[in-house]
């Protein structure tokens, strides 16, 4: 079974990340792994060692991926690892998807992976659209997010949670799955997994321009903390205040 995994790097949930002039900072940003991909990651682990022969290739697209992204994923368990680099900033989540989608053709040419494995979503920007377009681009079949996944050779038992429950589905290869937090519990990685996967060749793919981005972030501003407390010292006197600012429609029997 080849198995490919697509990862991309988020700022540490902890990390100080600031506006200015309308444009996000990062200069002090600390950047993990998406926590979702982690998730990605292992399962495939998992599924390389239950299927003897199967080969983990991890793909990275984000501009901040680097060596420290991809190196992770090998002290993870990954058999092989892409830095996938594109000429110009990934604007939105298509054109990652294309960039994605051409490096995995360029991997595998007509035969692609049996199973692409994605993160539900990237804690920044939380757009949760790649691994659908991903397919898309790909002629896969897909669907996410996976809470649980059980395979027996061709065939996956999948779940995934809904409002009013949780749906059970069954699908054969090849296929597009992104992941969902539950889903297995990602391995840590020690010094000696990190001294082997430094070892491993960290490989290169360039891809072509990619088309223009569907959407595009124009400016950011920082949500005003401070708020205005008033109090009110009878009914009549609160609905006065709603009504003044706007929260609050007289009814009239005439309406």
């Amino acid at each position: 079974m080849n198995i490919a995994v697509c990862i991309c790097q988020v700022p540490d949930s902890a990390s100080a990340v600031a506006v200015i002039d309308g444009a996000l900072d990062m200069t002090r940003a600390a950047w993990v792994m998406n926590p979702y991909d982690e998730f990605a990651v292992e399962e495939a682990i998992l599924l390389r060692d239950r299927f003897p022969g199967s080969t983990v290739t991890a793909l990275g697209a984000s501009p901040e991926s680097g060596k420290d992204l991809l190196q992770k994923a090998l002290a993870m368990g990954a058999d092989r690892a892409f830095d996938v680099r594109s000429f110009s900033p990934l604007q939105d989540p298509f054109q990652t998807a294309w960039v994605l989608a051409e490096a995995l053709r360029n991997l595998y040419g007509e035969a692609l992976p049996d199973l692409v494995l994605c993160g539900r979503e990237s804690l920044d920007f939380q757009n949760a659209s790649v691994p659908a377009m991903l397919a898309g681009m790909l002629g896969m079949v897909f669907t996410g997010p996976v809470s649980a996944l059980r395979a027996e050779g061709e065939h996956l038992e999948l779940e995934r949670e809904t409002e009013g429950g949780t749906e059970l589905l069954v699908a054969r290869l090849p296929l597009v799955i992104s992941t969902e937090k539950g889903l297995n519990t990602p391995r840590k990685t020690g010094i000696r997994q990190v001294m082997e996967a430094r070892k491993k060749p960290l490989e290169i793919l360039q891809a072509s321009q990619p088309p223009p981005p569907k959407v595009s972030l124009e400016s950011v501003e920082t949500v005003s903390k401070k708020k205005r407390c008033r109090f009110a010292a009878t009914p009549e006197e609160l609905a006065g205040m709603l009504h003044a600012d706007g929260h609050f429609r007289h009814i009239s029997g005439e309406d």
